[in-house]
């Protein structure tokens, strides 16, 4: 009896989603839709890295990389199935339904690039792990600006526009579920343990490269999702959307937001995505203006927006909850 409440609970998020974002689509405009959306990839990609710098404590700079890897992916395959519809579907029904095995196939193959990086890597940690996956975002670029296959450094163009508000934000809800239901479980506690101290969570039997590594293979397979999301928004899929400075500012989102606050990265990331929109009136001096608005926070709340804690963390116990203590 357990495991239909289980299963609806899980997709309950998905059920009341879908019809609310729909419904909102068709009220944006064109610029908002895209803002929006932008918002929203960089939302998984702040939520995604948070598994891994935040939960876990370890310091990966190369999500780009793997974002890359998803992007490339989904679009050889939507480019592949450009023009086939399955017999007796809908063609606007039969486009969604390759988008989303494009997407799928993004985050498998970004997952298996996290299982390849770091079942060697994580055995390293702090500076050291910093450094390897920072060579793998650059492996990745220089590989597909020099393979012909994937368009080199032209990279791919003439991709659908796949990417819809809808489509962006239950990207954004599977994402915050994943990252929600894994701190909740015995595996995110064992990852919160590697945090706090490694050291001490292996002396108490936790296999600590185990989870790092799964974390990282979790963590990267979103990546992919996100990469997937952005080329079929923006139409091209080039390795000068995947480089360095990329990143660097998902690494930044993550941190401004707080290691280890699933709420804060997503606060962070969407709010850093409006503040550029919104100084792009003022192009010259919008770097400039970005960089002073982190420094002031990173002053004034150097743990970040949120530190480890959720925004629910604040709200008023409901009389219906049960303090930990009470109960079986």
């Amino acid at each position: 009896m357990r495991a239909p409440g289980l299963a609806l609970r899980s997709l309950l998020p998905f059920l009341l989603g879908l019809p609310a974002l729909l419904a909102l689509q068709g009220s944006l405009s064109d610029f908002w839709a895209s803002v929006l959306i932008t918002a929203g990839v960089n939302v998984i990609l702040a939520v995604s890295l948070n598994v891994v710098n935040g939960f876990t404590g370890q310091f990966s700079i190369g999500h780009a990389g793997f974002m890359a890897v998803g992007a490339y992916t989904a679009a050889k395959i939507t480019l592949a199935a450009a023009g086939w519809a399955p017999a007796g579907l809908p063609p606007r029904l039969a486009d969604g339904a390759v988008f989303l095995l494009a997407l799928l196939a993004g985050m498998v193959t970004a997952a298996l690039a996290g299982l390849l990086v770091g079942m060697p890597s994580l055995r390293l940690r702090g500076d050291y792990l910093a450094i390897v996956t920072l060579g793998f975002n650059e492996i990745i670029r220089v590989i597909i600006e020099n393979t012909a296959f994937l368009g080199r450094a032209t990279g791919l163009s003439g991709l659908p526009r796949r990417t819809t508000f809808a489509w962006a934000w239950m990207g954004v809800i599977a994402t915050v579920v994943m990252a929600r239901r894994l701190l909740g479980s015995t595996h995110g506690r064992a990852l919160l343990a590697i945090r706090e101290d490694e050291v001490a969570a292996e002396a108490m039997g936790v296999d600590t490269t185990g989870y790092k590594v799964k974390a990282f293979v979790v963590s990267s397979a979103f990546a992919g999702l996100a990469g997937g999301l952005l080329v079929h928004l923006i139409q091209l899929c080039t390795p000068r959307t995947f480089t360095f400075v990329k990143s660097i500012e998902v690494v930044v989102m993550v941190v401004l937001g707080g290691l280890g606050s699933v709420t804060g990265s997503a606060v962070a990331a969407f709010g850093l995505t409006l503040a550029l929109e919104g100084l792009r009136e003022v192009q010259e001096y919008r770097m400039v203006a970005y960089s002073l608005l982190l420094i002031v926070l990173m002053l004034t709340r150097p743990t970040g927006l949120f530190g480890t804690r959720e925004a629910w963390d604040w709200l008023p116990r409901l009389p219906w909850r049960r303090r930990p203590e009470e109960g079986a």
